[in-house]
């Protein structure tokens, strides 16, 4: 822990952190951390690919699944630098400009993903409730205003942590939890009073991850509801199924921040590297797995991609 005598305001070095004890073998620990970094990457890109140019593919559903795919890339392009140096260099050092810009645009794409998310939950439950006005409820016009509200939200909700974080005094050098740049993880650094930041982080969650996820529960509720009015065993379950892929990818996104929250609430210091390892899927895990997740499920997916290998074939020829 380093002194506060030395306090300063916007001109701190902070520190990110590896796995603690495997410093000789970063370059191992880095092979998995970068081959998840190229799928997720290419994965996104790829879905974002065939959204965009497959016109079956133009749909509410998956108009939302291309907003997703974009903030997963936003979100890799946000801490996977980091990360390779980290791991790969060996490079720990972050400015404080650097590391207030990066947690801003974190927690900016993280709030995409989860207003998304939200967003595909409704989806779901309109397809599945009144499935002869869906076209006429969610027009294009109307999902790209959706998209709008969640973009603007998100940088509204997060603005003020960096601009709050300028007032703030740090020690020269700081040390992270993590191997990114995180606003509770800053706020805890500080050297002088920070109940304006802890304030913000918080109404900022409320209104973010924690309003979103009690909908998406909420969405659920309903769907499972409506599913149960069906008459027939055979629509319950091909209903259902349209909502599997949406259930494991909102399972992929909270189930790692729920095992983090709860492991800093347990003690983060008895097990320094299970807090950097939940903190590193938190990051990893989402990008990775969702578009392996619609790839399977989503039966339109999978057809998409041949058909657009099959026609850039034709085109060349």
């Amino acid at each position: 822990m380093f002194s506060c005598n030395t306090s300063t305001s916007g001109q701190s070095t902070f520190l990110l952190t590896g796995f603690p004890g495997l410093e000789a073998s970063r370059h191992w620990v880095s092979i998995p951390i970068n081959l998840i970094c190229v799928v997720s990457i290419l994965g996104n890109r790829i879905i974002l690919f065939l959204i965009c140019t497959d016109t079956a593919l133009h749909e509410p559903m998956y108009i939302f699944l291309s907003m997703l795919a974009a903030s997963d890339l936003g979100l890799c392009a946000s801490t996977f630098p980091t990360m390779v140096r980290l791991f790969w260099l060996g490079a720990c050092e972050l400015p404080f400009d650097l590391c207030a810009a990066q947690m801003f645009f974190i927690h900016a794409f993280t709030y995409v993903e989860s207003g998304v998310l939200l967003a595909m939950a409704f989806d779901r439950f309109i397809a599945i409730r009144d499935p002869l006005h869906y076209a006429t409820i969610l027009t294009r016009s109307a999902t790209a205003n959706v998209g709008t509200a969640i973009l603007v939200r998100a940088v509204l909700l997060n603005l003020p942590g960096p601009i709050l974080l300028q007032h703030l005094l740090f020690p020269q050098i700081s040390v992270l939890s993590h191997c990114c740049c995180l606003h509770c993880d800053l706020v805890g650094l500080a050297c002088s009073d920070t109940q304006i930041n802890s304030l913000v982080g918080l109404v900022s969650i409320l209104f973010s991850l924690c309003l979103e996820s009690s909908l998406i529960m909420l969405s659920y509720a309903l769907i499972l509801r409506t599913v149960l009015g069906i008459a027939s065993p055979g629509e319950q379950l091909k209903a259902l199924n349209t909502c599997v892929s949406h259930l494991c990818i909102v399972l992929i996104f909270y189930l790692p921040k729920l095992g983090l929250s709860v492991l800093h609430q347990v003690e983060k210091h008895s097990y320094p590297s299970l807090a950097v390892l939940m903190a590193n899927l938190h990051f990893l895990v989402p990008p990775f797995m969702n578009p392996i997740v619609y790839s399977i499920k989503s039966r339109q997916i999978c057809h998409s991609l041949p058909k657009c290998l099959q026609q850039k074939r034709i085109d060349a020829f």
